[in-house]
């Protein structure tokens, strides 16, 4: 049975030997680079730990996994692009690096590059996993524009902002999970049961996020808290207490919303005041740890051996910050 470690750096040696087209270097830099600078590898090490669960033999899910990675990386590019991000991962974006017209063009060979990889699926089930990422795909897309249309929205609810990340995060860590256990050969029970897996799992990890960037600690994250306050971002807390609000918290909310100068500390510090007075932190962490345990129930109902399945338990608990 495989690590987390183990797996992490198979994939990472897979992406040391992917192919180019050797006839733009210009066009394979920016690719290179943005897979080279680091990350979980959650999503292929996800899939290659699915088709574990059932198999042994996980070589011929390397290549498909990695493809979920370079796939994962062209959102990045590509988003970085549409939030005017300027660090990546602590070092600049592509296209700070490089240039507007290179981000878009090295993103978009990114997603071709992805589809190599999955071509070089078992023929067995190359139809099956190409539907599952195609589909993915798709929705992670419609996961973004809902993010871009919610940006001009002044309220939205915090079902309508679940159902965006459930497209933009968790939907390929599902498709993920599901991969995997295709490839791996498990039965379409199973292969369901850790699609709703990785689906739950992405939902707490990335409730998870809109926390830990308000009341993570800044010796572990390395960044000061407030930064989705300070550019306005939608997140499940900042919905959920426009919803709570009373009518002077909701007053003094779209103020601070609304500010075009102001102090950055002074606004979060406004901000953090009434999710504190609503107990937003406690709603947030208790919706998260929902989905967590719902994802723990549907992973025990998977036909495979316990044992097998500690190394799932492990990443799910690291993602949403528990020690166990």
């Amino acid at each position: 049975m495989y690590t987390q470690s183990d797996l992490k750096k198979l994939v990472n040696k897979a992406i040391l030997n992917l192919s180019y087209n050797e006839e733009a270097e210009k066009l394979n830099d920016p690719v290179k680079y943005i897979l080279s600078i680091g990350g979980k590898r959650l999503r292929p090490v996800l899939a290659l730990m699915a088709c574990n669960l059932f198999s042994d033999q996980i070589d011929e899910a390397i290549i498909p996994a990695t493809g979920l990675e370079v796939f994962h990386n062209f959102t990045l590019v590509h988003d970085d692009i549409m939030d005017h991000a300027a660090v990546r991962r602590n070092l600049p974006t592509v296209h700070s690096k490089w240039n507007l017209n290179q981000a878009v063009l090295s993103g978009d060979v990114m997603a071709f590059i992805a589809n190599e990889c999955f071509l070089q699926t078992p023929a067995r089930c190359l139809l099956k996993v190409f539907r599952v990422f195609n589909k993915a795909a798709i929705e992670v897309c419609v996961g973004q524009q809902l993010d871009i249309d919610f940006e001009k929205s002044v309220i939205i609810s915090h079902e309508e902002y679940l159902r965006m990340i459930e497209l933009k995060t968790a939907v390929l860590l599902a498709a993920s999970a599901k991969i995997g256990s295709i490839i791996g050969g498990a039965d379409d029970r199973d292969s369901e049961l850790l699609y709703e897996f990785g689906r739950n799992l992405g939902l707490a990890f990335q409730i998870q996020d809109d926390l830990l960037d308000i009341y993570g600690d800044i010796k572990v994250f390395g960044k000061i808290p407030g930064g989705d306050i300070i550019s306005n971002k939608k997140t499940f807390m900042l919905v959920t207490a426009l919803e709570m609000a009373s009518v002077e918290q909701a007053k003094i909310l779209h103020e601070q919303l609304a500010l075009k100068e102001f102090d950055p500390e002074t606004k979060v510090k406004k901000i953090i005041e009434i999710y504190d007075h609503l107990n937003i932190r406690n709603i947030s962490e208790n919706l998260a740890t929902d989905y967590i345990n719902i994802a723990f129930c549907l992973l025990d109902k998977v036909s495979a051996v316990t044992e097998r399945k500690t190394e799932l338990v492990n990443i799910a608990n690291s993602l949403i910050g528990r020690d166990n």
